[in-house]
């Protein structure tokens, strides 16, 4: 009897988590704006003679900004209070302009989690990590020397964050750019179980700030190591591309494709592996010998010849491979067990990848948590983002776009789940 209950549950919890499965664009979480007067003297009756069009095709002139862009598979483990972020955010140097940090595997990758209801738990956790690190007045600095601190000038709203299964994505940008941010959205893919469930796949975020339009996927592609695997991971980047949609938007202007965005980044657990017996690649790795390695990454491969990814762009990687480790240990997964235990996985880590003009790598790095199997891996840029002189003087009219809202700045979200219009009246400090 169990048996075949199992067997006629089984469809009906995958058509369920399909039908049911919350894929609106502005079903995300952010900090709600609580602007109090009017925009710059701008009454309700001046909106209806703006639109989008005349805003953005009034380019002046363009400046740079920094963006700090992270990714992680933390392995199903749930961080602690006491996590330090410093290391991984940077928080010690300037700050930058804008954080994306992606997340793989928050959650286990179990059927209750796949096919369950999402669990918001563990994503509040990680945020209000996130909002501690990024917004702590002072930080003591490594050395103990309470004389020489490092201080963070800056507050930082989340604009954006959304979970799929056990993929996380949020998004930070300092308080100040907050007004600047306009048609900020969501467009999860999932290409796991069925090639729908989303225990493997993608959560996309777009914006634009001022003139320019960003778009951020953070994925988890197919696993696999055998001969002829990265085939399913070129599926799964095809069909996250061909998948993932935005909203045009009422004038039908804004870039509803991944590859119309201006600056377009690519991060996560892309899962493509290193083409070397195990023993030629321990014998790298001992060596240091990172250019031999890439010569073999089938990711690499793929930027060079492949069909999908062809004209993208990955930073110089001088890290070892970021998995697989043994919990809480230095050492790779072979080197801490008996001989003859499954072989050590050690696999580049080429998780960042970057499309469109106007983008510039300035560092590829790895961190040093041993939270989980994998170390998270960072990259930071500068974007070009186009200026407008319209736009330097009038905040984002479209923070009136409708998410979900939450009570307190610790994500708690509201309990219906129901989407609201944001007051169209905000105040604007420069």
């Amino acid at each position: 009897m169990p048996g075949i209950l199992a067997e006629v549950m089984w469809p009906i919890l995958v058509a369920n988590k399909i039908l049911n499965k919350q894929i609106g664009s502005r079903n995300f979480i952010a900090d709600y704006p609580s602007y109090a007067e009017p925009l710059l003297g701008i009454t309700s009756h001046d909106h209806s003679s703006l639109s989008t069009k005349s805003i953005l095709n009034n380019h002046q002139d363009s400046q740079k900004y920094k963006v700090f862009v992270s990714t992680w598979n933390v392995g199903g483990i749930s961080p602690d209070e006491g996590l330090n972020m410093d290391d991984l955010l940077e928080t010690c140097n300037k700050p930058f302009d804008i954080y994306v940090l992606g997340f793989q595997e928050i959650v286990p990758l179990k059927a209750k989690s796949v096919l369950g209801s999402e669990n918001s738990k563990i994503s509040t956790k990680w945020n209000s990590l996130i909002r501690e690190a990024l917004n702590k007045r002072t930080h003591d600095n490594k050395e103990g020397n309470p004389a020489q601190q490092c201080r963070a000038p800056q507050d930082f709203n989340c604009i954006i964050s959304k979970q799929m299964v056990g993929l996380l994505v949020s998004v930070w940008v300092r308080k100040d750019l907050h007004p600047f941010i306009q048609h900020p959205c969501v467009s999860c893919v999932g290409c796991g179980i069925m090639g729908f469930l989303g225990n493997k796949g993608s959560v996309s975020v777009r914006f634009l700030l001022h003139g320019t339009s960003f778009c951020f996927v953070c994925s988890h592609l197919a696993s696999g190591g055998r001969e002829g695997d990265e085939k399913y991971r070129n599926s799964n980047v095809g069909e996250i591309f061909s998948r993932t949609s935005f909203p045009r938007g009422p004038l039908l202007d804004l870039p509803a494709k991944i590859l119309d965005h201006d600056h377009v980044i690519l991060l996560g657990d892309l899962n493509y592996r290193i083409s070397l017996p195990e023993e030629t690649t321990r014998l790298l790795i001992e060596r240091r010998d990172w250019d031999s390695l890439l010569e073999n990454d089938q990711l690499k491969m793929e930027l060079v010849s492949g069909n999908l990814l062809r004209g993208w762009h990955e930073g110089a990687i001088e890290f070892a491979p970021t998995y697989k480790y043994c919990l809480n240990s230095d050492l790779y997964y072979g080197c801490c067990y008996h001989a003859k235990m499954k072989a050590a996985k050690k696999r580049s880590p080429a998780w960042i990848i970057w499309f469109g003009k106007g983008l510039k790598q300035i560092e590829y790095a790895r961190s040093e948590s041993k939270l989980s199997d994998h170390r998270p891996v960072k990259a930071l840029f500068t974007a070009q983002v186009r200026d407008s002189a319209a736009i330097k003087n009038f905040p984002s009219l479209f923070l009136s776009e409708r998410f979900q809202k939450i009570k307190t700045h610790h994500f708690q979200v509201s309990p219906t789940h129901d989407e609201f219009v944001c007051q169209k009246q905000a105040s604007f400090h420069r």
